[in-house]
């Protein structure tokens, strides 16, 4: 089958949403089908917002392929008969996150004029869909609310080639992502402030402002744990990814109503090492049970410091939990199996 993935792109920047138009490439041609992955670039830019739509609305693969993929908004606005959408996430500052403190925008009666006009836009593109797959229940809910469109949850697994280092765990909890105010590093070095353990602290991933990394750095020193944190402001590869965290004793992860469980959670899995997360955390919280598989907390300091405390001194326990988020994951089938099974139904 002739099968085309489309998405949007932020230049120079990698990530969950380009990973997953890579590896789920590379698992189709695995699998005998012919791929063209079709990207455009994407700004969020408000000037920029509806031209963009417009230039995915102007591809027409109908010809082309027999089937397409779409991934990352506005990738659905493209034209086919057979257009199938894995959605991982709405353009959340125009959603979820416009009553809140982390949108990027201000509130005014162009910008919610502009609100508006892309839920409906969204809203239509979306319906021409014959099938629509979300990566989590959270984002099901989004789509939902926001959309009135129902959807099947189909949980992105990481590459099937995807190897786990086997290293003793150290005395670091490791947190690998975007360095991102709404991923909140933050939160996790004001709570080692108020550990009564050795624990230390390794945040590793590129900056999206290297002002927050700069900020990092600053507030560490002042709160007198600068020694105990290691920040890696850099993209960071798979192979170095699994050697940090398998040398780590557990795996931090909390953003702000995250959209799925995050791949940080899956990578942690696969190195059976238990995760850290938050109550509010969103989509991490379909694969991260407090006291099964990991811990979940309140987002607070001193909540999470006393959690990190526990699962730096009962090392028994913590990898106890380890190896249960790792059966998690097979309980929950997620695998490049069942991933092109659904999008190919």
């Amino acid at each position: 089958m002739k099968i085309a993935i489309v998405s949007s792109f932020v230049p120079f920047v990698g990530g969950g949403a380009r990973n997953i138009v890579d590896w789920l490439a590379v698992e189709l041609e695995r699998r005998g089908h012919e791929v063209e992955t079709v990207l455009l670039p994407f700004s969020d830019e408000p000037s920029l917002l509806f031209p963009q739509l417009a230039g995915f609305r102007t591809i027409d693969l109908t010809d082309a392929v027999d089937l397409a993929i779409c991934i990352r908004p506005p990738a659905y606005f493209i034209k086919h008969p057979r257009k199938v959408v894995w959605f991982i996430h709405h353009l959340r500052t125009y959603y979820d996150l416009w009553e809140t403190d982390f949108r990027l925008t201000a509130d005014t009666v162009i910008t919610r004029s502009r609100r508006d006009a892309l839920r409906r836009a969204d809203t239509s593109a979306l319906g021409e869909a014959s099938r629509i797959f979300v990566n989590s229940t959270v984002v099901g809910d989004r789509l939902k609310k926001f959309n009135g469109i129902e959807s099947t949850v189909l949980y992105p697994p990481l590459p099937s080639d995807h190897q786990s280092s086997a290293l003793e765990a150290g005395d670091a909890i490791t947190y690998i992502s975007r360095l991102d105010l709404t991923k909140r590093q933050h939160l996790l070095v004001d709570a080692l402030a108020l550990t009564t353990s050795n624990v230390r602290l390794v945040l590793a991933g590129k900056a999206a402002d290297e002002s927050y990394a700069t900020f990092l750095r600053e507030h560490a020193e002042n709160l007198g744990v600068g020694d105990r944190v290691t920040i890696d402001d850099r993209w960071v590869s798979d192979e170095e990814k699994a050697d940090l965290i398998a040398t780590s004793f557990a795996v931090a992860y909390l953003p702000v109503d995250e959209d799925s469980y995050g791949y940080p959670s899956l990578e942690a899995a696969r190195a059976q090492r238990p995760v850290l997360t938050t109550t509010d955390s969103g989509g991490v919280l379909e694969l991260v049970s407090d006291g099964l598989n990991g811990r979940v907390v309140a987002p607070t300091p001193a909540a999470l410091a006393a959690a990190m405390d526990d699962l730096y001194l009962d090392r028994e326990t913590t990898a106890e939990l380890g190896r249960k988020l790792s059966q998690s994951v097979s309980e929950l089938d997620i695998s490049w199996d069942t991933v092109i099974e659904g999008l190919l139904s």
